[in-house]
This record gives structure tokens, sequence and C-alpha cells, in this order.
């Protein structure tokens, strides 16, 4: 099968994950910015972290006939101090132009603190002056609900945001139904431990369907797994769902949402 890894951190994967996952089928790799496993001390650091995701990771997967994308920002867990975000934010723009950065995120919140939700709304600002797409982090379990709906009532209240070029990421049961229908697109992250297994996305999606989502394994620094996606999509054929549609899940609701940015070039 094909698929599009649509939110994967490869910087803290080796280099056997890329190769697994182009023999799984994966065609195309995009890399939201993340947190590094600490906190950040200076601009300085971001700086350096940008240049990684739009130079050397593309060239790192390349090497294995994946083509790389990324998006940038500074991470909610690195929110709360507002005048060091203040300056990541700046430095930004210098990167945007970058062949493969396909927008802003992953931007959210962590702990729904009122440093962050202002944060945010300064990304949301970025992405419309610079007409970039955004892709969203909502928070964990116990903040989730509070926090997605904070997020949606920010984008609402922006009269520029349009939700078709919005992706909010790690819904829930108790979420994804706020998140489409305000009409934004839903992106379910697979996890072994947290956040989502196969089979509840599989619920999912036959109680919801296969419109403005996607399945992403995020394969971070924590306990996660870089070919979640194709066991997600076996799952669904043990199901007796149909290949077509499956194909049309993992590989064209990315290239679509995706697609709306004139850097993405979806693989044949």
């Amino acid at each position: 099968m094909r698929f599009i890894e649509p939110h994967a951190h490869m910087v803290s994967r080796t280099t056997d994950d890329y190769v697994a996952m182009a023999t799984a089928g994966c065609q195309a790799v995009c890399e939201p910015a993340f947190w590094a496993g600490f906190d950040r001390t200076s601009v300085d650091g971001f700086f350096d972290y940008f240049r990684q995701l739009t130079d050397y990771e593309a060239k790192r997967a390349a090497k294995y006939g994946l083509a790389h994308y990324c998006w940038l920002c500074i991470n909610p867990k690195e929110s709360e101090d507002v005048k060091l975000a203040g300056e990541v934010i700046d430095i930004i723009p210098q990167f945007l132009d970058r062949p493969g950065v396909l927008g802003i995120g992953e931007i959210g919140l962590n702990k729904n603190s009122r440093n962050e939700l202002a944060v945010f709304e300064k990304h949301v600002d970025l992405a419309m002056r610079h007409e970039q797409l955004i892709l969203i982090h909502t928070p964990h379990l116990e903040d989730k609900l509070k926090g997605t709906k904070l997020i949606v009532d920010a984008l609402k209240a922006d009269s520029r945001v349009n939700p078709d070029r919005v992706v909010i990421d790690h819904v829930e049961e108790h979420t994804i139904e706020m998140v489409l229908d305000a009409g934004f697109w839903a992106g379910m992250t697979l996890y072994p431990e947290s956040k989502c297994t196969a089979a509840r996305a599989a619920d999912m999606i036959e109680q919801y369907g296969n419109q403005r989502l996607w399945m992403n394994s995020a394969c971070d620094w924590g306990v996660s797994v870089p070919l979640a996606v194709p066991r997600a999509a076996l799952e669904l054929r043990q199901r007796g769902h149909d290949a077509k549609k499956i194909d049309a899940l993992i590989f064209g609701n990315p290239a679509r949402f995706l697609g709306q940015s004139k850097k993405f070039h979806a693989p044949a």
C-alpha cells in the first residue's frame, strides 16, 4: 500500500525508521516543529532547529527515497515564556520561502494557560499574514476537551481563518465531532500507549466517515511507532474496508490537504 505520513518528528528517529517507512510504502513525510525533549533557552536554539528541519532532515529522508516537508513554530510546551516565543516567531518568516516548508505548526495548547493562548494567537496571525496552512496540537487527555474548545473558539474569532486550511490534530472520541462540525480537518495520532490506538481510530472512521480526516504516527521521543499508519490500514482491511477507500484515507486525504500549499508535490 502507499501512504503519506503527515505528522512525524523524524529528528527523534534513526535512519532505520526511514528505511522501514519507505519499505512499507511511505511516499512522503511531513515534520512539524516540536519540543526537543528539553526546553531550549534561547532563540538561537530554534534558529538551528529550523535549519535542521528545512535542510538537513530533507536530505536525510531523500537518501531513502522519501520527500520530506516541515512546519515551523515554537511548540506549546515552550510557549509559557512569552518573550522567547515572540523572538522565535519573529525569525520564522525568513524560513517560510524554503522549498519544503508547508506552514505553521504544530501550534496549540499544552496546559491551556493564558500565555499559551496568547502565543497561539500570534502564530495564527503569522500564518494569516503569510497565507500559510496551520497544523494544531491539542492538549493531552485531562485538558483535551477544554483546550480543543479554546482553540476552536480562537480560530472562529479570526475572520481570516479558512477552516479548510487548518488541521486540528490528536483528536479523540470526545473531540472529533467538535472539530469536524466546525469545518476543520481532524488528525488522529496513533500511539501504542496514549492518544489513539488503531482500533479506536477505525471505530471513529466508521462513525464519522473519512472526509477531512487523516491518521499519523507522530513518532517522537516517547513510546511511538513510525509504521502506525500502515498498521491502522491493516486494521481497516481486517474489518472489511474497501482498499480504495483506505487508499483515499491514508494517501488521498493528506495529499488533498497538503496540496493546498504550492510547495507540496503529491507523489504519482
